[in-house]
């Protein structure tokens, strides 16, 4: 006749061995932690590019897009660029032109890229 494990041990269900803090199952962290990580880092470059050039309307062309951002972005962060993009222009950071990767510096652009930290 087995004995139960002593110790408070839970039993796991599929295999019948006890569950230490050795051989817990960890959970993975969610993917959209990574995510908005990679997102995070990518709206800090521009906002570093932006504190360098802050002046209302100053305009981030294309060249300086793939110059300054493109050039530097790992393939995870490069997944990010359109979202982050995004997220600048819905909170009001910068003006996306009409071809998607002009961008213009916006008044709370200006005031609050200079203490922002993502």
């Amino acid at each position: 006749m087995k004995s139960a494990p002593t110790k408070n041990y839970k039993v796991s269900d599929k295999s019948g061995e006890a569950k230490t803090p050795h051989n817990k199952k960890r959970k993975s962290p969610p993917k959209s932690n990574g995510e908005v990580s990679y997102k995070n880092q990518v709206k800090e470059m521009f906002s570093n590019w932006f504190k360098k050039n802050n002046h209302v309307g100053y305009v981030m062309s294309k060249e300086d897009v793939v110059r300054n951002i493109l050039t530097k972005l790992t393939s995870k962060q490069e997944n990010s660029l359109e979202i982050a993009i995004r997220e600048l222009n819905k909170d009001g950071y910068i003006e996306v032109q009409e071809d998607g990767l002009t961008l213009v510096l916006t008044q709370k652009g200006v005031n609050d890229f200079k203490k922002m930290s993502f």
